[in-house]
């Protein structure tokens, strides 16, 4: 019998070749997408000055970039492989990681982010393409300069990073010919201090962005804005500010209406490298995966599935027959995300089995409606539609469009009525006509569409109509809708409707200018290079956006630089891991963008900075600061983390007065906030009531723990009510989300819910209590008219008795008188009054007694 090993080898082959072969894929596709670095690194607004073409540095130049192209861009390492789901993904993936380290790894590479690099042989061409460059830009080419600076800062073709060489190209060209991406690069240079070029120096860093800003470059726009409204390198200043983000939020809205009808589809890439492992601190430990932001959904539920198994799923059960799953492909494939590219001729196809299985090819319809199919078909129509007037996937036909566009209608789907509202208004293929597209739009926004109430606001705004338009802009606001965000700054900045609010519409602006990330950011270059191992590269790509005011990007670069994610890191025991280049090693830096990220309400961030002070990173120690960072990051009782460092510091009386009973309290909090911090918690509970014990058995100085009595008060009715409805409150909202059957993929309660946060449950208590007052209130009342009535019955019984026994003239042993007739209308009278055969009787009427 062969032994096990021999019949694996074959498959630790067969995992090997593929390696091979994904590895060199990657390579290839880098090669071919990172030739045009240079080419296209013009920026938009940027004036290119250069020398007439007609001199012989114009021909220099063009034959350097001749001897460039060919050259394929520098890669410091193998791309990152993703971890697959699955068996077989991961095998493939350990598979490729351990012929990595065992095969790969060779001496740890040069750190060409030194101060002082060593000097590297280059090739033939590159070594011809530089002298041909260099000696252009002797006699002040500005084309020659540019390609200089750019390949010393970037490493394009091959070339080796020297950004002290860079820096001295882009000073040159911004001094000779004001060159605003020069003058853009230097001010970069002299914020960051960048791999120690230069000192940093925020002063001259103003001013070089202040000239490329006023030249048009957007980038430095967007970086004054941000200084101007932080207070970096100047005292904070609104007017300023709200100026400049008012220029990039004009071409940003500019560049969203621009392009099919609809305007441009904006791609998100502004992500957090964190949030990937769970946040700053790791899973369970960060604000963004712990207390409220916490995944509350059972692990067997699709909020901890990876892209790739929930298309697997919804395939399955669209084989099935199961339309919603069906159209659920159709929109992920429509939207893409950042792991899965768009495809849009697979959403149509998608799409379009969903409308077939409802609607004939000349529009009858051949399916009943008892599962809502129709409004799923009518949902699909409305893409279907949405791709044929944008021209997505297809040829653009505005017929076709509205032919869809009608069918989703006729089921009242608010993206049909939305789009249909968009026809009418700019005459795609039917005549304009305001009113019927105000109609349209009117239905979309009654379902909450924010596009919808986006452009009804505006035709509001211009019939003066300012709060109703206000109104509109306002509920598309919470979708996060670009056009809304833009007119309520506009309406703020110039006291449209409402007060003047500069503070308001920079707000607004800057919103709007981040949104639109193609025209100014650096995001979708930065995370490639991360993904595929290129760490510097990735690094000041971010650094770039940090700079314009990204907060997930200053958060991103100081989480690269932080070397502080571990006690013990990889590089000082593993003897193949390569050590962290210079340029990752920055403490000072780190600490600068932490505070940053911290200022734009990041509280992982400010528990960071906190750390930092306290264990003196790139700072001297300063346990005080560190205790303030921790109370703000704790203030609205967020972070655990921030919570439990509190307790630690009170304590041991680091940075604050020792007290055993505060620092219980903090942990009692950080339990309260996070309950996955039980363990750590507890056990300083332990450790903290053992030093409060001895601390009150030796009569120390210190606050030990102490009972905290509760305080007795004496409750009106008002409170009593109140208290019993809150005591019932956890009843109604005690049960698990993953116990609730909704019959939907996903969350329960929809994103455009149109009353988040309402109070049907309260309702239910209302209606409880007060049913329940009622019947207490009936019962008694049936109890006291019981006892009312028998009480009634014993007194009478009682007088009778008593009459009996003292009534006058009554000898004893006499026979008792009979009982007269009762007379009609005449009350008895028990005796009391003279009988009618009495002769006293007549004084009785005579209205006199004793006459």
């Amino acid at each position: 019998m062969r032994k096990i090993w021999q019949r694996l080898l074959p498959l630790f082959l067969l995992a090997l070749g593929a390696c091979l072969f994904v590895v060199q894929a990657e390579q290839k596709e880098a090669a071919d997408t990172g030739n045009a670095g240079t080419d296209i690194k013009w920026l938009v607004g940027d004036k290119r000055p250069s020398k007439p073409r007609e001199e012989p540095q114009a021909l220099e130049v063009q034959e350097a970039l001749a001897l460039l192209r060919p050259l394929e861009p520098q890669r410091t390492r193998l791309a990152r492989f993703d971890k697959s789901s699955g068996f077989i993904g991961s095998t493939m993936y350990y598979a490729k990681e351990a012929f990595v380290l065992l095969f790969m790894n060779g001496p740890p590479q040069e750190d060409y982010m030194d101060l002082h690099p060593k000097e590297r042989k280059l090739s033939k061409p590159l070594a011809k393409a530089v002298q041909l460059l260099e000696g252009a830009a002797r006699v002040n080419n500005s084309d020659a300069i540019y390609l200089l600076a750019e390949m010393n800062f970037y490493g394009n073709y091959t070339h080796p990073r020297n950004y002290k060489e860079a820096f001295r190209r882009y000073h040159e060209l911004s001094s000779l010919t004001g060159n605003n991406t020069a003058q853009h690069m230097v001010g970069f240079f002299h914020a960051t201090g960048i791999a120690g070029a230069v000192e940093r120096d925020q002063a001259k860093a103003l001013m070089y962005h202040t000239f490329a800003a006023r030249g048009g470059n957007i980038k430095s726009e967007m970086t004054v804005a941000f200084r101007h409204h932080t207070g970096i390198g100047t005292p904070r200043n609104c007017n300023e500010a709200v100026l400049y983000y008012k220029e990039v939020a004009d071409k940003a809205i500019a560049y969203s209406r621009s392009g099919p009808p609809g305007g441009m589809a904006l791609q998100r890439d502004s992500y957090k490298l964190a949030d990937e492992e769970g946040g700053v601190y790791g899973e369970g430990a960060s604000v963004v995966s712990s207390g409220i932001h916490a995944n509350k959904a059972g692990p067997n539920s699709e909020a901890h599935a990876d892209i790739d198994d929930i298309l697997e799923y919804l395939d399955l059960m669209s084989r099935k027959g199961d339309l919603k799953a069906t159209f659920s492909l159709g929109r992920l494939h429509y939207d893409g995300s950042r792991s899965m590219k768009r495809n849009l001729r697979t959403a149509r196809a998608y799409f379009m089995i969903v409308s077939r299985t409802y609607w004939a090819k000349d529009g009858t319809i051949i399916s009943d409606d008892a599962n809502g199919n129709g409004k799923i078909a009518a949902k699909a129509a409305g893409y279907l539609g949405r791709m044929f007037l944008r021209g997505e996937g297809m040829e653009q036909s505005f017929e076709k469009a509205l032919t869809w566009f009608l069918r989703g209608v006729a089921n009242g789907d608010s993206l049909c009525q939305y789009e249909l509202g968009l026809m009418y208004l700019h005459g795609y293929g039917v005549r304009k006509d305001a009113v019927t597209a105000a109609d349209y739009f009117r239905e979309a926004s009654n379902q909450d569409f924010a596009s919808a109430q986006v452009n009804l606001g505006q035709l509001y705004l211009d019939q003066g109509d300012i709060q109703i338009a206000i109104r509109y802009f306002e509920l598309a606001a919470r979708h996060g809708h670009i056009e809304a965000f833009y007119h309520l700054a506009e309406i703020s900045k110039n006291g449209v409707g409402r007060e003047r609010s500069c503070g308001v519409a920079t707000a607004y602006y800057k919103i709007v200018a981040e949104k639109v990330e193609p025209i100014h950011s650096s995001f979708q270059e930065a995370n490639k290079a991360y993904e595929n191992g290129d760490i510097e590269t990735a690094l000041v790509e971010y650094m770039m956006a940090a700079e314009q005011g990204y907060e997930s990007a200053q958060a991103n670069v100081a989480y690269i630089l932080d070397e502080h994610k571990s006690i013990l890191p990889l590089d000082r025991v593993v003897p193949w891991k390569k050590r962290r280049s210079s340029l990752l090693r920055n403490a000072i830096l780190a600490l600068v963008y932490w505070t940053r990220s911290a200022k734009q309400s990041n509280i992982d961030s400010m528990v960071k900075m906190g750390d930092y002070y306290l264990g003196g990173y790139g700072v001297d120690a300063d346990m005080e600061k560190a205790a303030t960072c921790y109370q703000a990051a704790a203030e609205f009782q967020q972070s655990a983390q921030a919570l439990w460092n509190l307790g630690w510091m009170h304590e041991n009386g680091i940075g604050v007065e020792q007290d055993f009973h505060l620092a219980k309290r903090f942990y009692d909090q950080a339990l309260e906030t996070n309950q996955e911090s039980y363990l750590p918690v507890k056990m300083s509970l332990l450790k903290l009531r053992m030093r409060s014990f001895w601390n009150t058995i030796t009569n120390g100085n210190v606050n030990s723990i102490q009972s905290e009595p509760k305080p007795k008060k004496e409750w009106s009715f008002q409170e009593w009510i109140s208290n019993f409805l809150d005591d019932d409150h956890p009843y109604y909202h005690s049960a698990d989300a993953d116990d609730i059957d909704t019959g939907l993929p996903f969350d329960p309660i929809p994103a455009n819910d149109p009353m988040p946060g309402g109070d049907d449950y309260y309702d239910e208590i209302d209606e409880g209590f007060l049913d329940t007052l009622i019947i207490f209130g009936l019962a008694a009342a049936l109890v006291f008219l019981i006892y009312y009535r028998q009480q009634r019955r014993v007194n009478h019984r009682r007088e009778v008795v008593v009459q009996q026994h003292v009534a006058p003239g009554v000898a004893a042993g006499a026979p008792a008188p009979r009982d007269e007739p009762h007379v009609p209308g005449q009350q008895p009278d028990g005796g009391f009054f003279p009988p009618a055969g009495d002769p006293n009787f007549n004084q009785w009427v005579a209205g006199g007694v004793g006459h």
